[in-house]
């Protein structure tokens, strides 16, 4: 039986557990070939399969980022697809291979901004944990902690929160007040009081 004959929707189903299994089997036995076979269902041409491909692409590549990553401009070429489960899921497993594969990231900046700001909140949560990896590496530092507090100004009340607490680990001493700034200003429009606490936390954490 083929990879792609093992998909949930394959065997005709919905639900994602087969996809989930497949991808822990295909980390656990770190099968590079299935991983191909994968990389060319997103060409299929039947839609659930595709989705069920690119599904178990980012499981895997949560689990083994290293089977991914090298195919990291098939999934930059995905975030220009109609096709809006391929795109976020794209951007989902770009996450995942960030620490893998920088310097393409890096390079694709401009790019995965424009898509973000136009997707989906997930497609803006993971261009965040790309930002957080690069903003961590001091080459990529000065461009990506920047967009990083950009996208903390404009983000959705609901993911101030999570992306405070992602960049935190990552903001140089420099950019400290600067984040500070960003995380009063957003402070003022977050009414719900647990999210508020969280924020608060954060900024507890950054007083000298």
């Amino acid at each position: 039986m083929t990879i792609l004959e093992q998909l949930a929707s394959a065997a005709g189903q919905r639900v994602q557990d087969l996809n989930i299994a497949l991808a822990q089997q295909i980390a656990a036995t770190k099968d590079k070939k299935a991983v191909q076979e994968l990389i060319a269902g997103l060409e299929h041409k039947t839609k659930a399969l595709r989705h069920d491909c690119i599904k178990t692409i980012y499981e895997v590549a949560a689990l083994q980022p290293g089977l991914a990553s090298p195919y990291v401009q098939v999934f930059l070429a995905l975030l220009d697809s109609k096709d809006n489960r391929l795109q976020w899921g794209a951007m989902t497993t770009l996450s995942a291979i960030a620490a893998q594969v920088p310097a393409g990231l890096y390079q694709a900046l401009p790019r995965l901004v424009a898509i973000a700001d136009a997707g989906s909140v997930i497609t803006r949560d993971h261009l965040v944990r790309i930002l957080v990896s690069l903003a961590g590496i001091p080459a990529y530092a000065s461009d990506a902690v920047p967009l990083l507090l950009e996208q903390l100004l404009q983000a959705p009340v609901n993911q101030v929160p999570a992306y405070a607490e992602q960049a935190m680990p990552v903001i140089p001493p420099t950019d400290k007040e600067k984040f500070r700034q960003v995380l009063h200003t957003r402070l003022n429009d977050i009414e719900q009081e647990s999210k508020r606490k969280r924020i608060e936390k954060v900024l507890k954490k950054l007083k000298p």
